[in-house]
Formats: C-alpha cells, structure tokens, sequence
C-alpha cells in the first residue's frame, strides 16, 4: 500500500453498517457501554476481594469469587462486539469507562469478609436490574441478538446472587 492510501485508510470511519437507525445506535451502544463499564467495574471488584478474602472460609469463598470473576469477565468481549455490529463504537480506556460505571468501587484497606459477599450481591442485583432496562430497551428498538445476550446473562447474574446471598445466610 502507498502513503496516501494508508492515510485514508486510518481515517475511514468505524461505522458498521446496520438495519438500525442512527438514532437507535446511538442509544443502544450508549446503554451497552454502561453496562460493559459496569460489569469491568464489578470484575475489578470481584477480583479485588477474592485476593484479599481472609477467615475460616478463605478457601471457600476465595474460589467461589474466582469463578465469578471469571463469568463476569466473560461478557466483556461479546458485549463490545455486539455495540460494533450495532454501528455503535465502545470503551476506549479505563477512563472512559470510569465515566459511564454506575457501581461503586471499593477501595478500603480491609473489608470483612460478610461485608464483601454482601456488597458484592448488591452490585450483582444492580448490574441485573441494569441488564433487565436495557433488555427493554433492546425489545423495544427491536434488538433481538443483544436482548437473547442479556436473557442468559441476567440468569448468571441471579445465580451470583442467589451463591453470594447463601453464602451470607446466618
């Protein structure tokens, strides 16, 4: 290739072509970003206490967060790609997605273990309820391959929750 057709090679826009309108574009692949900010959000999260999980159920509860952080992290790549079929572009960086996260971090020195299963079902059951929204908002844009993705996801969501809220139990 010359120069000259590198350059305009770089320059071609990142659009992928689509039956939806550019309207619907833009607010589906705005709600997935959210939702892929999210869930990096809450692998982080999930990772950061499974390396500093601590107690009698260490071995437990340390593997039980290292097989969520695993499906958590899971999503990450189908969700992307589904915002690039859809026309829509996605994360670019830590800090974008810092932006659009909607969970919290956690950043103490030391929480305990209760308290890290218990906050860990919370996020859980907000990301779900974020999923389910943006389920709606697929149904009605008429996105059926992104709402059959957040269907099987919602169901690993609620299984996290029900493991994370038994494990918990008193």
């Amino acid at each position: 290739m010359n120069k000259q057709s590198l350059t305009t090679q770089r320059k071609a826009p990142l659009h992928t072509r689509s039956n939806f309108s550019d309207e619907t574009v833009v607010t589906l692949s705005c709600e997935l970003n959210a939702l892929l900010a999210d869930i990096f959000a809450l692998y982080l999260k999930t990772k950061n206490f499974h390396w500093h999980m601590s107690g009698p159920h260490f071995r437990d509860f340390h593997l039980l967060l290292d097989e969520q952080g695993a499906e958590i992290i899971g999503m990450v790549d189908a969700i992307a790609e589904r915002v690039r079929k859809l026309g829509g572009t996605t994360l670019r960086s830590v800090g974008h997605a810092s932006l659009l996260q909607r969970l919290s971090d956690n950043d103490a020195d030391f929480v305990t273990p209760s308290d890290m299963l218990a906050e860990l079902r919370e996020d859980n059951l907000r990301l779900a309820a974020y999923m389910q929204e943006t389920h709606a908002l697929c149904d009605e844009s008429g996105d059926v391959a992104s709402a059959s993705l957040l269907e099987h996801w919602i169901d690993r969501a609620e299984r996290r929750i029900w493991f994370l809220f038994e494990a918990t139990r008193r």
